[in-house]
């Protein structure tokens, strides 16, 4: 093998090892922004339950906190939990392909350091 075909060879292995850095960035960012979510989801299903415990409801708007339909308020609460519920899915199917990816990229890597 000539010393040009060594180089070109650890070149390639250094971008794939680089790439494979941004790819763990980008999964522990989706992780984050996955777990940010599912938080918030906790927080809307404690607050839909107390809010059937309640007679009266009230809403937060801006600084101040005004009385608000107990149904309305329901319906709100359930709409943003359903798109909380759409962005996890969509996170999710990020996060493995990411995952494929990185996981194909080590074998390269790997192979290509056996060498």
């Amino acid at each position: 093998m000539k010393i040009w075909q060594v180089i070109k060879m650890e070149k390639e292995t250094e971008a794939k090892i680089s790439q494979l850095t941004q790819l763990e960035n980008n999964a522990h960012q989706f992780l984050s922004q996955r777990q940010n979510f599912q938080t918030q989801i906790l927080e809307i299903e404690s607050a839909l339950k107390e809010l059937k415990a309640t007679e009266k409801s009230y809403k937060i708007v801006g600084n101040i906190m005004v009385s608000a339909s107990k149904e309305d308020l329901q319906k709100e609460l359930e709409k943003k939990k359903e798109m909380l519920d759409l962005r996890i899915k969509s996170i999710e199917k990020q996060e493995k392909a990411i995952k494929e990816k990185s996981s194909q990229l080590q074998k390269e890597v790997m192979e290509k350091i056996k060498k």
